[in-house]
């Protein structure tokens, strides 16, 4: 009767136990199977940034952004440091300054002297911001300006007199003085010469 029982669960009962367990593991795999997905999957690709500009170390380690192309009428909004990277969005017409991204101030962009950064990109001409009225405008105290003015009473310039004729002296024709003889006074003093030379010759001979 024992063998019979054993015998029985053996040829009934160990068939039955395999094909339950060959369901559940089919009907696990299908389950995976259908989380599988089938559709593509996107790709995500970055946008280009367009034109950088490479802040360039200096001896101070900064540069100075300006509200505008110019020192001139453009105050200082801020500073970028050596190494810093920020867009680039323009040019000015002779390409001096650089139009950059700069947010928290209004607009959101701001300018930068080009000698002092490195441009990694192509730029275009963009026309510059409008020059911002000055917000006092600078008046003159009229009391303490009419204590530097000097006024000077007008003066008549002398009369011109013009000098007299200037009048030139005239002197009389003198005719040469001659001797009582009527020997001319050159010959005379030739001759008392001549004396005195055959003086000096007879001194000299007679000293030897």
């Amino acid at each position: 009767m024992l063998f019979c029982t054993n015998l029985f669960k053996r040829v009934f009962l160990f068939p039955i136990f395999i094909l339950l367990f060959l369901y559940q593991v089919s009907f696990v795999y299908a389950d995976e199977l259908a989380q599988i997905p089938t559709g593509s999957i996107p790709t995500v690709t970055g946008t280009p940034i367009g034109a950088v500009a490479v802040v360039l170390d200096n001896e101070q380690g900064f540069v100075n952004v300006r509200a505008g192309p110019s020192t001139v009428g453009y105050e200082i909004i801020g500073v970028l440091v050596a190494g810093q990277q920020v867009p680039a969005l323009g040019r000015s017409t002779g390409g001096d300054w650089i139009k950059i991204a700069y947010p928290g101030v209004p607009g959101g962009v701001a300018w930068i002297w080009s000698d002092l950064v490195d441009i990694r990109g192509t730029l275009t001409v963009v026309e510059p911001p409008h020059t911002p009225t000055p917000k006092v405008t600078p008046t003159i105290d009229p009391t303490l300006a009419a204590q530097f003015l000097v006024e000077v009473p007008p003066t008549q310039l002398p009369t011109y007199t013009a000098p007299p004729p200037i009048t030139m002296p005239t002197f009389p024709a003198q005719e040469p003085v001659a001797s009582p003889g009527g020997i001319p006074m050159g010959f005379i003093i030739i001759g008392m010469a001549v004396v005195g030379l055959f003086g000096v010759i007879i001194s000299f001979l007679g000293a030897r």
